[in-house]
């Protein structure tokens, strides 16, 4: 008669090649259970009955926050990039709202100062060639405005670059931290936002320069053969480079590091795998713009339909009113998913790159019961 793992009764027979009775290694005559190493045929060691948990197996991921502490999928850059604002909307779509807001209106009053303080703009919307007063005035405002534009991206970027530098740990932060961890690498943020640009601006201008020279010199269909090879490349050349630069502002953030280490470190991180990191930027950036031109649909059809109802000074500047309130609702939406995406690519790069999610562990193994700002200076490690 056999029993059971874990039962009573009179001992039974032993198991085929299982030692005899009195041997070391065989339970007492008068015990009916089995010694504790003994396996049910059939089953693999340290697995019991079916129904019943494993003993051994790959431990746990480790999400303390809105992704877990490993390689992240594109699903799991997603989806942090949404939970993020889900979990601290104050410090998300709150800080966004200020800093589009403040922009917009800035940007707008600079945007109608030429309808305000010109008496031509009606007829020039009906059609007539306007004066030069006209042309500087339009001129002067709308680099006013891609200044501030470009001011408050970078100052938001930085700031969500905090507040999803937390959100990796599942900590909170208030709009006023989030604003004393950016101060001191604002000013490295700006620069290198403006180095960058510039550097466009030059090597678009010097592309122009060399095409406007071909198309002088040589004329008809060499002209375009010649041209047409070199601003594709120019394209693509500049879409490389700041792809390349992706992670620069979230290592000038986090890493504080100065820009051109920051620089460095991009192409560092990047250039072993930059389609992947290319196709996931190219994806939400299509998500965002998808986004923000949906909800900003209304906004243009009104302003549209005011321009076409009546051309006038007064109608030219709600219509610009309305244009202007599209977007800053499009850029409330997407600015952060944006920023997260951008963070946790960086992130999932350094975890693939150099381990960093065991880093990230021993920042996610003290618990929530660790202060706020204890995982900050763990950003910065890595090869410096």
């Amino acid at each position: 008669m056999t029993y059971n793992a874990g039962g009573y009764g009179p001992a039974g027979p032993p198991p085929p090649g299982y030692p005899a009775p009195g041997y070391p290694g065989y339970p007492p005559t008068g015990y009916g259970a089995p010694p504790q190493y003994w396996q049910p045929p059939g089953y693999a060691p340290g697995y019991g009955a079916p129904g019943y948990p494993p003993q051994f197996g790959l431990p746990p991921v480790i999400k303390p926050g809105v992704v877990p502490l490993r390689p992240l999928t594109l699903s799991d850059i997603f989806n942090g990039a949404v939970a993020y604002i889900r979990t601290n909307p104050k410090a998300t779509l709150g800080l966004t709202a200020i800093v589009v807001i403040a922009s917009q209106i800035v940007a707008l009053l600079l945007s109608l100062w030429p309808f305000a303080f010109t008496g031509q703009v009606a007829s020039t919307l009906d059609g007539d060639e306007a004066s030069t007063e006209v042309l500087v005035s339009w001129m002067a405002s709308s680099l006013a405005t891609a200044i501030t534009t470009g001011l408050s991206t970078t100052l938001l970027s930085g700031l969500l670059t905090v507040v999803i530098g937390r959100s990796v740990f599942g900590a909170d932060i208030t709009i006023g931290e989030a604003w004393r961890r950016l101060r001191p690498r604002l000013w490295a943020l700006i620069g290198f936002t403006v180095l960058k640009t510039l550097a466009l601006i030059v090597w678009f201008g010097v592309v122009l320069l060399i095409v406007v020279l071909v198309v002088a010199v040589i004329d008809g269909p060499a002209a375009f053969l010649i041209a047409a090879p070199l601003v594709l490349a120019s394209i693509l050349a500049a879409v490389w480079v700041s792809v390349m630069l992706t992670f620069a502002p979230a290592v000038i953030v986090l890493e504080r590091r100065d820009i051109v280490t920051s620089v460095k470190r991009s192409f560092a991180l990047i250039k072993s795998d930059f389609w992947r990191v290319f196709g996931i930027w190219l994806l939400a950036a299509i998500v965002a713009q998808f986004i923000a031109g949906a909800v900003s649909i209304p906004f243009s059809i009104g302003g549209q339909a005011v321009l076409t109802a009546s051309a006038t000074t007064t109608a030219a500047m709600i219509s610009m009113v309305l244009f202007s309130v599209g977007g800053a609702v499009g850029q409330i939406i997407t600015g952060p998913f944006s920023a997260g995406v951008t963070v946790l690519q960086y992130t999932d790069r350094r975890i693939r790159a150099e381990a960093f999610d065991l880093v990230l562990q021993t920042g996610a193994a003290a618990g929530p019961q660790a202060p706020a700002d204890s995982t900050d200076d763990l950003w910065l490690t890595g090869p410096r």
